[in-house]
């Protein structure tokens, strides 16, 4: 099934071209990484896929509708998005922040009911926050800064979830926590997740489908098998990779790489 695609998409910053005529599918209830080269339009691609940038042609369709035509507070109730800088928490404590995903659930109002509070405190239960709900944002470590994010956009109630590097400035642990959180999200919950992750192997290990991006074009998209590979590694990153097999997962591994030199 498939509930979000793009046709043609195409977006563009100040007559400059980042995503050209972009045709994907986005597998429902699976987990997406997209990978590609510093400025190739991973995170450009993400904000018009949700509507935060507008796209110059083509569509984004999200259940047999454009986004275009769907009202705000219509389609934030589908998708949720964690960009990869997120906005200033200053003085907010983990629960007001993680009320802010009640916003499109609200009346003119604005006042959290029952069902609201119930959900906030479902998703600090799901991201392992509840001790922190009274404690300010500012003051938890890069880790749990970044689960609490995600319980806000877990109190959104969306079925689709978009994270834009959410493992960046994290340790290697505290990375391998959000990732086993999302994969968590997607197994229990259904959660159909697509993030953006610079490292290769964190994608092949956690992704169902991947989506290799260059030049604001897909050279490649698939099951990790088929697009973490040396030649399409050579093309999106220009590296000779080495590939083998994860022994714990049994996914292909990066391990090892070098530059392409001249013309290769």
């Amino acid at each position: 099934m498939v509930r979000l695609y793009t046709e043609n998409l195409q977006v563009s910053y100040d007559n400059h071209l980042i995503v050209n005529g972009l045709s994907v599918q986005i597998p429902d209830k699976k987990v997406t990484a997209i990978i590609g080269a510093n400025g190739c339009g991973k995170s450009t691609f993400l904000k018009a896929v949700t509507r935060l940038i507008p796209h110059q042609s083509g569509e984004v369709i999200v259940d047999g509708r454009n986004i275009v035509k769907q009202k705000t507070k219509q389609l934030a109730q589908k998708m949720a998005i964690l960009p990869q800088t997120q906005e200033a928490a200053s003085g907010l404590t983990v629960g007001e922040l993680v009320s802010y995903g009640r916003f499109p659930y609200q009346n003119a109002m604005g006042r959290l009911t029952a069902r609201d509070m119930d959900v906030i405190n479902w998703a600090l239960e799901v991201t392992n926050t509840t001790e922190f709900k009274y404690r300010q944002v500012d003051a938890l470590s890069g880790g749990q800064r970044q689960r609490v994010w995600i319980a806000m956009a877990l109190a959104q109630e969306t079925d689709i979830i978009f994270l834009d590097e959410p493992t960046t400035y994290l340790d290697m642990a505290h990375q391998l926590e959000v990732l086993e959180l999302l994969q968590k999200l997607n197994e229990e919950q259904q959660r159909t997740i697509i993030m953006v992750l610079h490292d290769l192997n964190q994608a092949a290990r956690f992704a169902d489908f991947i989506i290799a991006m260059k030049d604001g074009e897909i050279v490649r998209a698939g099951v990790c098998e088929e697009v973490i590979r040396p030649d399409i590694l050579r093309e999106v990153f220009r590296i000779d990779a080495e590939i083998g097999t994860d022994p714990r997962t049994g996914k292909p591994l990066c391990i090892t790489y070098d530059l392409l030199k001249g013309d290769e």
